[in-house]
């Protein structure tokens, strides 16, 4: 990769810490090395568990409460209970329409609703529940992979100018010095985020139209939460072998195969 030219490496400081929701991590190896790989289905499975939880917890709220709500007027139950009903069926509907989305391979869904503000409540949604059951890390590398699918439906196209790729810096140097080597050859800056809220700063100052960030599961879906309301991003999830936030490694095909989507 000799002959490749090397991209600008851009450091971002920003005010929320990349690496902390692994505080809580007590230095032991991470189950199969870091490496979280899980089929796409398993997101599925648990965002429709965490629907009938959700939705169960409502009930439970409504049915506590709605003898002190009926004080108010007698007809405040029987519509909240209509209301809630209503919501649930359109929340199923929402959520088939996703999965047979992702299935078909077919943009079923506007934008605001497929990969935006409802998906992107409905992972965090999914990951609390997760953790709950200490999955949290293969169900987010599940969504993030629906989520990935559900945006490359779009068929985006941007300059290479209009592109940013995000990274931390806890990447190995191996690993490092190829995604330098990829941005390089089609001329694609990479920007190195060291605290939180990964590319609402860049994103202010370069005003990409583009941006293929990195990072773990966790950071990846609070990054996301962050940035993929604003603007199109893909997600490249990465195996911690050594660890949270140190000599982290990627699949630097995928890497390049979405930098080469985007801009070619």
């Amino acid at each position: 990769m000799s002959d490749t030219p090397r991209a600008q490496l851009i450091h971002i400081d920003v005010d929320r810490r990349l690496g902390h929701e692994w505080d809580e991590w007590d230095g032991k190896p991470l189950p199969n090395r870091g490496d979280y790989d899980s089929s796409p289905t398993l997101f599925f499975a648990w965002s429709a568990l965490a629907l009938v939880v959700g939705l169960l917890l409502a009930g439970l709220a409504l049915y506590l409460f709605g003898p002190r709500l009926g004080q108010i007027h007698p007809a405040v139950p029987r519509v909240l209970w209509i209301t809630l009903v209503v919501t649930g069926l359109a929340l199923w509907a929402w959520w088939a329409a996703l999965a047979l989305s992702f299935a078909t391979r077919r943009a079923l869904l506007p934008e605001r609703l497929a990969e935006r503000g409802p998906f992107l409540r409905l992972m965090s949604l999914t990951s609390r529940v997760a953790n709950r059951f200490g999955r949290r890390d293969w169900v987010e590398n599940a969504s993030v992979k629906v989520y990935n699918a559900l945006a490359l439906l779009r068929n985006r196209k941007v300059g290479t100018g209009e592109l940013l790729v995000l990274i931390p810096r806890c990447l190995s140097k191996e690993t490092l010095d190829g995604v330098l080597g990829i941005a390089g050859k089609y001329g694609v800056p990479v920007f190195v985020a060291t605290r939180g809220q990964l590319a609402r700063r860049v994103i202010r100052e370069r005003r990409p139209k583009a941006v293929v960030a990195v990072a773990c599961e966790r950071d990846m879906v609070s990054g996301l939460h962050d940035v993929a309301g604003k603007i199109p991003v893909l997600g490249l999830t990465m195996t911690l072998p050594m660890g949270p936030c140190k000599d982290a490694m990627l699949n630097l095909g995928q890497l390049e195969e979405w930098v080469r989507a985007y801009v070619v």
